[in-house]
């Protein structure tokens, strides 16, 4: 996601409860995984008091299947959110279900947060490190800006290192508590609430360290809790003309990037997370071991590759704790912008650019009303006509940048655009760029007092401007105002739904459902870059077939049987007509009191 928005949603659950909450600072929503016992652990260094393990392959793949059959369905059967209802509900009994898989035993495993915290605390003996506080418990449920509101923890622990997250998970494991990972908090698809029963939020803002820089061979080893934004300042600072090039909203952090598998405007050039920027990860399994998923070479063909299988996984088969990421060279840029006569034509016009290959950094699309939101938000230096709209921007020496300004003016005059005009100035590049950031926050004052649902579908370029034909006759139909700008030369696009109340609410739902289907009808995805979370795990089995979505469960059982990483999260309940061996319950009887 491009955009980023205020905590002031959280914070503002947060005060009213009466608590005051620290500024939470970074964010992971890690997903990995080993589905191999190593062979033999390497010490990576001194220093480490765990071992880390390098995965490669062993083991049977018939062993690994009977290890990963069986299915797992998540069933709350109380409500841990009555606990933080009022202090008439605290210490009430709170009796759940958590799922796990069939075990060879009759008798119900007993999960105990009590016992769970009071372990927490021991661990981790500084006031600061465990909280229990209402307004912690809410705010690291929450996201920057999200349309779905996250259930509060039961306990949000401050981690700093890989030791920290071993402790955690172990104390998890002994108690049989959900964990689910937290650190940035820009996520948007409920990615970051706890479950029915409760959680235990590891908070990884704390790993907020670059370990090492490695110039002569473009990469860097750093902490899951540092920012893109602030890993690239850093970068500058220094004198290093290399940069980390996956670029969502700021402030996300290296784990909830892995985690979500992101992207963002410069994707049309770069990529995505799920391409060669990650190189290895640091990951504590479910089990509490440290895996490292590969070494730094720039290449491999040693067996499949772990690590991707980590990217999207959303902390739902292990907590990222390190990665080492491949850097870019930093070059000269300048961006342009043209304006056309509808949205079909300027994506005809991006279509025809990529296939001349041009070298264009990035190709933003923003539509007729978000420019009329635009000049009315009153931050540009200027006044745009208010059609659709492309932004592009274009890398490398004075030559390069001006011989692909004029294929793109040649392209784009065949598609009927007007206005092309080229920045001659970093300021004037800074400004014309400005307004395509600015998009989101003059939607969001369009309408004072509404709140807004961002879509983040994606497809094929060129049915690009089917999908948002068919979504704007949706809003049109159902009466709602969505100004909508997107990365058209990866075929993702957000609109920025409006809505002022409950009713208004559920026709946004509606749209925004017809919209996912609408996507994927055209062969192409729910979510280019935001995740699944709880908003879209309905949609994956018609996306990717029951099969696939099988595999992933299973994958999940065989890493995590207790289902205790993440639950609830990416994974779509199983459909009515399968039946699940019975599954035995965890049942929590213990009294939980918020301070």
């Amino acid at each position: 996601m491009t955009f980023t928005i205020s905590r002031l949603f959280s914070l503002t659950l947060a005060k009213r409860l009466g608590q005051s909450v620290p500024r939470p600072q970074a964010s992971s929503g890690p997903g990995c995984i080993n589905t191999c016992r190593p062979l033999k652990s390497r010490q990576t260094t001194s220093k480490r008091p765990y071992s880390t393990m390098v995965a490669r392959p062993s083991g049977s793949l018939v062993s690994f299947a009977l290890v990963a059959s069986g299915a797992s369905i998540c069933s709350a059967v109380a409500g841990y959110w009555g606990a933080f209802r009022g202090a008439e509900n605290q210490g009430k009994l709170i009796t759940e279900t958590l799922p796990t898989i069939q075990r060879d035993f009759e008798s119900p495993k007993i999960a105990n947060f009590v016992k769970a915290i009071e372990e927490l605390r021991e661990a981790f003996p500084e006031p600061s490190k465990v909280s229990t506080s209402k307004g912690d418990l809410y705010a690291y449920a929450q996201s920057s800006y999200s349309q779905i509101q996250g259930l509060p923890h039961a306990v949000v622990v401050h981690v700093q290192n890989t030791e920290d997250v071993v402790k955690v998970v172990k104390i998890s494991n002994r108690n049989m508590v959900p964990l689910v990972p937290y650190s940035g908090g820009t996520s948007l698809e409920g990615n970051l609430s706890a479950p029915l029963s409760g959680s235990v939020c590891v908070d990884l803002s704390g790993l907020d360290q670059i370990l090492a820089i490695n110039e002569a061979d473009a990469d860097v080893v750093c902490q899951a809790g540092v920012t893109w934004n602030n890993l690239n300042d850093t970068l500058k600072e220094k004198g290093i003309p290399l940069f980390f090039p996956l670029d969502p909203g700021r402030d996300a952090t290296i784990g909830g990037m892995i985690s979500t598998g992101c992207s963002g405007t410069n994707a049309v050039k770069y990529g995505t997370a799920r391409g060669e920027w990650i190189l290895n990860a640091t990951v504590v399994l479910p089990s509490g071991e440290v895996i490292k998923t590969r070494q730094r070479a720039r290449k491999s063909s040693a067996g499949f590759d772990v690590t991707k299988l980590f990217i999207g996984a959303e902390g739902t088969l292990g907590i990222v704790t390190e990665a080492t990421l491949r850097l870019a060279p930093v070059l000269p840029s300048t961006v342009a912008v043209a304006q056309f006569p509808d949205i079909r034509q300027a994506t005809n016009a991006v279509c025809d650019i990529l296939n001349r290959g041009a070298a264009v950094q990035c190709v933003e699309i923003i539509d007729e009303l978000t420019i009329k939101v635009l000049n009315q938000f009153g931050t540009s230096t200027r006044t745009w006509p208010e059609k659709a709209t492309l932004f592009f921007k274009f890398q490398g020496s004075a030559d390069a940048i001006r011989e692909t300004s004029n294929l793109v003016k040649a392209a784009i005059e065949k598609h009927n655009a007007t206005g092309y005009e080229l920045a001659l100035s970093d300021e004037e590049s800074e400004s014309i760029w400005a307004d395509r950031r600015n998009a989101l926050f003059a939607a969001l004052a369009y309408q004072p007092g509404s709140k807004g649902w961002i879509t983040d579908v994606c497809v094929p370029v060129s049915r690009l401007p089917d999908l948002i034909y068919a979504a704007k006759k949706d809003f049109e139909e159902l009466g709602l105002v969505a100004p909508i700008a997107g990365h058209v030369g990866d075929g993702n696009f957000h609109a920025l739904v409006l809505y002022r109340n409950d009713e208004e609410l559920a026709l946004v739902r509606e749209a925004v459902g017809r919209i996912n289907r609408k996507a994927i009808e055209l062969d192409g995805t729910c979510t280019g870059e935001h995740g699944v979370g709880t908003g879209k795990r309905d949609y994956l089995p018609i996306e990717l077939g029951e099969g696939t979505v099988a595999l992933m469960r299973q994958i999940k059982q065989s890493l995590d049987p207790n289902n205790l990483f993440n639950p609830g999260k990416l994974y779509p309940d199983l459909p009515s007509h399968v039946h699940p061996p019975a599954i035995p319950h965890i049942i929590n009887t213990t009294p939980i009191t918020p301070s």
